[in-house]
């Protein structure tokens, strides 16, 4: 029990530790049960946009709030899908404070967004690691029975909406159309339990991220409590500051970088204001 630690002692130490456990038997392929969540900090936890937001307020009500105010003023420009699930992923995406946490399928990327601010150079930076198989485990029983179905370890927004729609409705109380949609994970087992969801593709930076969401039950859940009572659930791979730049220069040379995460203008100045940062004399080969 407990999320286990581990401090990189060099690059290849750290691919080590990132690529660790890929081999499936069943596929006879390397597939890694892990998603990649890099942090610029080491001591950066789990903690939500929306949590930050709610400091010790309602998150639950703070939620609605920005959900159903996003919806109404970006309704001229997101008209594909209605659900509350793909508006919380869109909000996510465009910096909208939720319950969602952003990770990626691939380590690389996470690792770019740990060295993507060189003046966070000076501290230890991190890469979360969380086991699908393990958190899946702990799902309701008609999560699982759908994810199972469809063959998947991730939800859609389409399939996680076709399994909430069948939930009971609430008979507490009167809810709007996302608080009921919301609340159904909460009723689907006492338990807190978290979930992965793939956001739609609106977009090719989603694409290029392999990217893909956390999902707790309850928008105040602590993710770092509940994965630490889970055996073998998630890794943290701490990265020392001295390695930053190497990291950084080998995500570059392997075109793991924000040209090629954040497809257009914006990305492309991005990368050449990090590409011609001269580093500073400490900085050595590792």
């Amino acid at each position: 029990m407990g999320i286990k630690e581990h401090t990189c002692e060099s690059w290849l130490h750290l691919l080590e530790l990132l690529y660790a456990d890929t081999w499936n038997p069943a596929l006879r392929r390397h597939r890694s049960p892990y998603v990649f969540r890099g942090v610029s900090s080491a001591a950066h936890g789990l903690r939500t946009s929306l949590q930050g937001l709610a400091g010790g307020g309602d998150a639950h009500a703070l939620e609605l709030h920005l959900l159903r105010n996003f919806r109404k003023y970006a309704r001229r420009t997101v008209n594909e899908d209605d659900s509350s699930w793909h508006w919380l992923a869109v909000g996510q995406h465009y910096g909208l404070p939720t319950r969602l946490l952003d990770f990626s399928y691939s380590p690389l990327v996470a690792l770019h967004f740990m060295t993507r601010d060189p003046s966070t150079f000076d501290r230890d930076g991190a890469v979360w690691m969380v086991n699908l198989a393990r958190t899946n485990a702990s799902l309701p029983e008609p999560l699982r029975d759908a994810l199972e179905q469809e063959g998947s370890s991730v939800f859609t927004t389409d399939l996680l909406g076709s399994v909430t729609r069948q939930a009971p409705a609430p008979t507490a109380r009167a809810l709007n159309s996302d608080a009921r949609t919301l609340d159904v994970l909460g009723r689907l087992s006492a338990d807190p339990y978290l979930l992965f969801l793939e956001p739609p593709s609106i977009d090719e930076r989603i694409a290029q991220q392999f990217a893909l969401f956390s999902l707790p039950s309850d928008p105040a859940l602590d993710m770092e409590a509940l994965l630490a009572q889970q055996p073998d659930a998630a890794v943290k791979v701490i990265v020392p500051a001295r390695l930053k730049w190497q990291v950084r220069d080998h995500l570059d040379q392997a075109n793991v970088n924000e040209r090629t995460l954040f497809p257009g203008l914006g990305g492309l100045a991005q990368w050449l204001r990090v590409y011609y940062t001269t580093p500073p004399e400490e900085a050595g080969p590792g």
